[in-house]
């Protein structure tokens, strides 16, 4: 359901200029208009942000109307009004200019460099307004010998070592490394972004000063491998990869039943020895191929594993999951991507946010919920859709700039917008 913005959204105020493209960026801004931010996004004339044509599903418009609203697009865009402009010729840039003197933020993600040759870097805008805070988002980073590189998810999971630890064991049938479904590494950075420039807000409360932000791909995905790089940093032993195993300590992995699958995760000591004699097999908890964590989680954890899944195989689903609650060991069902939205938690919690949405056949949009939306006092909210190319190009530059209807009709005939 739509809210607006009132003086509890904590970003109430801000204004951010988004000419980000694509999902790591726009996840970014799209946080900061959860927030309250007016968010502006910037697009191509005609084409919009690339990440309206990524995904395999497409929000279907009524009236003939194409929405150009991918998966991509729709899950990162929500809180925006869009514009159209051709920040490549003096019209454009003029207009950028006009809005960055008013505006918080600008998130952008172009190669290093691409905006400067415009007179749309840092440097150059923070001579418009000292107070701006500017957050380049970009693969390598503004220096070092790869800055000029492109970079997608798929690569950072590969070189920042996500991909050296999932996938399945070395001697295993279909071994070796393997990249995770979702875009981790864009997912997170994008929210590294979001977190970056609400601290330079913070920082401009205290000081009057904006910032310069430069937040990269490489260096999210190296710091999301997390405890499992740090064991690494420790021991100088690369942890293997585990399949599905748990990274804590074990047994952790998937357990097959009579009619699906649930995860087991007894990682304790206590919650191994509750195992043991719930399978009434106590004889476990003594066996020195399993007396301890590291055995059972790391050295002998394929082992343990048969067994459990000889032992489970003989209940259903419901039955195992109750048996395990009953005494105290943690486990969940594995769902399909249709039967999360059947969990009752997940109804509970309202994760599936169905918006209006005024140019979809159906008449709204169901969108993923921000784990934000719990906050007691500022909470997230969804006020606006997924925008449409260019949406709001009246609204911004006649009721935001001052443009009048005949400049705005001569700017779209010079496909400026």
């Amino acid at each position: 359901m739509l809210a607006m913005t009132t003086n509890n959204s904590a970003l109430a105020g801000i204004r951010v200029i988004d000419m980000s493209r694509v999902f790591a960026a726009p996840i970014g801004a799209q946080i900061l208009g959860d927030l309250g931010a007016d968010v502006i996004k910037i697009e191509r004339p005609g084409v919009g942000d690339d990440g309206r044509g990524y995904g395999t599903a497409w929000i279907k418009g009524k009236d003939g109307i194409e929405t150009k609203q991918s998966s991509f697009f729709t899950v990162s865009n929500r809180n925006k009004r869009s514009i159209t402009l051709n920040h490549s010729k003096p019209e454009g840039q003029e207009i950028i200019r006009a809005l960055v003197k008013d505006a918080d933020v600008l998130i952008e993600n172009y190669k290093v460099g691409d905006l400067a040759r415009y007179g749309l870097d840092y440097e150059s805008l923070k001579a418009i307004n000292p107070r701006l805070i500017y957050c380049s988002v970009t693969g390598y980073g503004q220096t070092g010998p790869m800055a000029a590189k492109p970079g997608y998810d798929g690569l950072f999971q590969a070189t920042g070592g996500m991909m050296a630890v999932t996938g399945i064991p070395d001697g295993q049938p279909g071994a070796g490394p393997l990249k995770a479904g979702p875009s981790l590494v864009d997912f997170l950075t994008g929210h590294n972004a979001a977190l970056a420039i609400m601290a330079a807000l913070m920082y401009r409360n205290q000081s009057g000063a904006g910032q310069f932000i430069d937040i990269a791909l490489l260096d999210s995905s190296v710091a999301m491998v997390s405890h499992v790089m740090q064991d690494y940093l420790i021991s100088g032993e690369a942890p293997l990869r585990l399949g599905n195993g748990g990274n804590g300590g074990g047994p952790a992995d998937l357990l097959h039943c009579s009619d699906g699958i649930i995860y087991l995760t007894a990682g304790t000591d206590e919650h191994y020895r509750r195992l043991t004699v719930l399978m009434d097999q106590p004889e476990l908890n003594d066996d020195p191929r399993f007396d301890s964590n590291f055995k059972r989680g790391k050295t002998n954890r394929a082992i343990l594993i048969d067994i459990i899944n000889d032992w489970s195989r003989t209940f259903t689903v419901a039955k195992l999951l109750k048996m395990f609650d009953e005494v105290g060991i943690p486990s969940a069902k594995y769902n399909s991507l249709p039967e999360v939205w059947e969990e009752e938690q997940v109804k509970h919690r309202n994760l599936r946010a169905t918006t209006p949405h005024p140019h979809a056949e159906a008449g709204s949009v169901d969108l993923i919920a921000s784990p934000l939306a719990q906050m007691s006092a500022s909470p997230a909210t969804i006020r606006r859709p997924p925008p449409l190319i260019g949406e709001h190009n009246r609204e911004v530059l006649h009721d935001l700039l001052g443009l009048s209807d005949e400049r705005i009709d001569e700017l779209r005939e010079l496909k400026i917008i």
